[in-house]
């Protein structure tokens, strides 16, 4: 499994935020992907494979578990370290939805 910071995160990448939809209505990621954790199962056909795929929650240790499934399932992913809390510090772009 693959860590970076947040301040490695390409602006265009492909963002996908399985906190709860509470957390995700409080702002996220410009142009990230909501897909909560517990729906990943059932939903990760819905990524870019052609893609990197980069997971982020609240704070690491949430989009870490889901890093961990999808690779015991041949998915490789990248967990955005430090999560929200980080993105929101390092004054990278926000939207609310």
């Amino acid at each position: 499994m693959e860590f970076i910071p947040v301040s490695e995160v390409p602006d265009d990448a492909q963002i996908i935020d399985v906190r709860s939809k509470m957390e995700w209505d409080e702002g996220h990621p410009v142009g990230a992907v909501h897909i909560p954790m517990e729906e990943i199962p059932s939903r990760y056909g819905e990524f870019d494979f052609d893609r990197d795929i980069y997971l982020m929650c609240k704070s690491g240790g949430r989009s870490a578990q889901v890093c961990q499934w999808l690779e015991m399932n041949g998915i490789d992913a990248i967990n955005i370290s430090g999560g929200m809390i980080d993105w929101e510090h390092s004054g990278r772009p926000i939207e609310k939805d």
